[in-house]
């Protein structure tokens, strides 16, 4: 697959409803919230159509997570009644088509439902789907590797949020985005964030001898 460019992409988040976070057992939770503001966070940094849908706040999954709340801001969310498949929901399917891309980064909860009907649906609508395997998650591991295996065997490239920012980014000489790339990295991947911090002071450091 060609590398992803932020011009050519946009980014679906699906039902990340804090009432799922007492249902998926296959990743932890505060790792999930995590990368799902993070893949958030990357579509505003890149300037990608972000296309967000979740049932109403008062159906029994709930509203979307506070954090991401937060993060969106006045971005609509799309609300569906009880379609699987979030293409069925003739709003949501007219905003994928309005943003005129054709690669889809899709997240959301839980995987072996909403999640991978939505897929296999872009599929079917020629889309190019990706999806986000760490922003994703499903009522237990079996559950969650089987749909993911599901995809990838109908065509769904896998991707993480952090693969997603490093090829928007490409490069640290990008230095329109290079700030919130660096951003990025330091609040939401640890380790890396880590070597971040230590390579910048020993440049620091160099640079004062």
């Amino acid at each position: 697959m060609p590398i992803l460019r932020a011009d050519e992409c946009a980014i679906v988040m699906i039902d990340h409803a804090v009432g799922f976070g007492n249902l998926f057992r296959s990743h932890d939770l505060a790792y999930h919230v995590n990368n799902t503001v993070a893949l958030a966070k990357t579509a505003q940094a890149y300037g990608v159509p972000l296309v967000v849908t979740n049932g109403a706040d008062t159906d029994p999954p709930g509203p979307l997570f506070g954090q991401l709340k937060a993060v969106l801001g006045d971005t609509e969310v799309i609300v569906r009644g009880g379609n699987f498949d979030a293409f069925g929901t003739q709003r949501f399917a007219e905003a994928v088509a309005a943003t005129g891309r054709r690669k889809l980064l899709l997240s959301g909860l839980m995987t072996e439902g909403c999640v991978l009907q939505t897929a296999l649906s872009g599929l079917e609508r020629e889309y190019e789907v990706h999806l986000v395997v760490d922003s994703v998650a499903g009522e237990n591991r079996e559950t969650h590797d089987a749909a993911v295996q599901r995809m990838i065997q109908a065509g769904i490239v896998p991707v993480t949020w952090l693969t997603v920012a490093s090829e928007f980014q490409r490069t640290y000489e990008n230095v329109a985005t290079v700030q919130q790339f660096m951003g990025l990295v330091l609040d939401h991947s640890p380790a890396l964030g880590m070597y971040l911090q230590q390579y910048t002071a020993q440049q620091a450091a160099h640079a004062a001898s």
